[in-house]
């Protein structure tokens, strides 16, 4: 079944870091988090400063330029230089914040398709220019910063559909560059859903899930992308590569794992089969307090080893619930997220038997259960 495209763009990004411009903290909450950290570290509270304007960044001029066919791919632009030019760490996001971007690539170039990257990326061995793809720039272990020679950052925001949904084998074929929200926006009308959620989800794209390995969200079944992969696209400085379209095998080492956690450094993925499931329309859902983290451990231990499988099941210790803004600054609870989910069958006893086991390790409900 072919897809229209659906590109589910995230809105105007910071350039600085996570989040949209739009969509930032109010003073109020500023000083509320400052509050929670200076207490957390026995310290006064800081000052909040404002981040950099991309202005008054210092760039220099681009080393390199694209031949005519390939021109009107690429930009120049400050700013798209900018904001290309490191990833989403705690480092990146630090020094972003003060404008100290030490490299950015000379330009940025936005190819339609394979055949764009393939010419790219030729010019690119020929003119001994360093390519680095780029889908949602979230990386937090410098994927995304470039060197400091003549480079280029390949962003691939215009591989943005879904080409295909297989219903019989219950696989869709992806283009790498759709981010998270785009892939569900463009499976959701036909009742699919890929079901991987990673924190980046908002802000990465299924190419960079493939090329970092990435975990998610809802991860007692399949937890990392390559759970999900069926086949993978890819272009490389050698030509086209792509991966045999099998459900599973077992003949030999995989040829997806060369790709499969590659960081970009083997070529530039351009699109992959996932397995899809149907969206679910039960879920059971509720949030449970333990005493303390060995206790919640345990409980969480007993339950998986007693073979359920909850489609989330999350432990926030006191510091994380505390900066999400569930428990107090100076230490707590450690909190349980927990969730069950299914096409349409009721959980209401699965849920029960769960929290009936987890109270045996000292658990306490602290919200729900819910029931849809």
């Amino acid at each position: 079944m072919a897809v229209a495209a659906v590109t589910g763009t995230a809105g105007r990004r910071t350039w600085w870091g996570w989040g949209l411009a739009d969509h930032q903290l109010d003073d109020a909450a500023v000083a509320g988090l400052g509050t929670v950290l200076a207490e957390r570290f026995g310290t006064a509270p800081g000052r909040p400063a404002a981040p950099a304007e991309t202005s008054s960044v210092p760039l220099a001029a681009p080393r390199v330029a694209l031949p005519d066919t390939l021109a009107h791919l690429a930009s120049s632009a400050p700013e798209d230089r900018l904001r290309h030019g490191h990833g989403n760490a705690y480092r990146d996001v630090v020094r972003a914040l003060h404008g100290d971007v030490p490299h950015v690539p000379d330009l940025v170039v936005r190819p339609r398709d394979a055949d764009d990257v393939e010419r790219v990326l030729d010019w690119c061995a020929q003119a001994r220019v360093a390519c680095v793809p780029f889908g949602g720039g979230t990386s937090v272990v410098g994927g995304v910063t470039p060197p400091a020679g003549p480079t280029v950052s390949l962003d691939l925001e215009r591989l943005d559909r879904v080409l295909e949904v297989d219903e019989v084998s219950g696989a869709a074929h992806v283009q790498a560059g759709m981010l998270g929200p785009a892939v569900e926006d463009g499976l959701r009308p036909a009742g699919w859903t890929l079901r991987f959620f990673p924190q980046s989800f908002e802000f990465s794209t299924l190419g960079g899930w493939i090329a970092t390995r990435a975990g998610g969200h809802f991860a007692t079944g399949p937890t990392h992308i390559d759970d999900l992969v069926e086949s993978i696209s890819a272009v490389t400085p050698s030509g086209r590569w792509t991966s045999r379209r099998l459900p599973a095998s077992g003949a030999g080492p995989s040829p997806d794992r060369l790709l499969l956690g590659s960081e970009g450094t083997l070529g530039v993925i351009t699109d992959a089969w996932v397995r899809i499931q149907r969206r679910p329309r039960s879920r059971a859902q509720a949030t449970l307090a333990f005493p303390t983290e060995a206790q919640a451990l345990d409980g969480v231990r007993a339950l998986l080893q007693d073979g359920m499988r909850p489609s989330n099941c999350r432990l926030l210790d006191p510091v994380e619930a505390a900066l999400n803004g569930a428990g107090p600054a100076d230490g707590g609870d450690t909190l349980l997220v927990l969730a069950f989910e299914a096409p349409a069958a009721p959980l209401d006893g699965e849920v029960a038997r769960a929290i009936e086991l987890l109270r045996d390790h000292g658990a306490e409900v602290r919200d729900g259960p819910t029931l849809r």
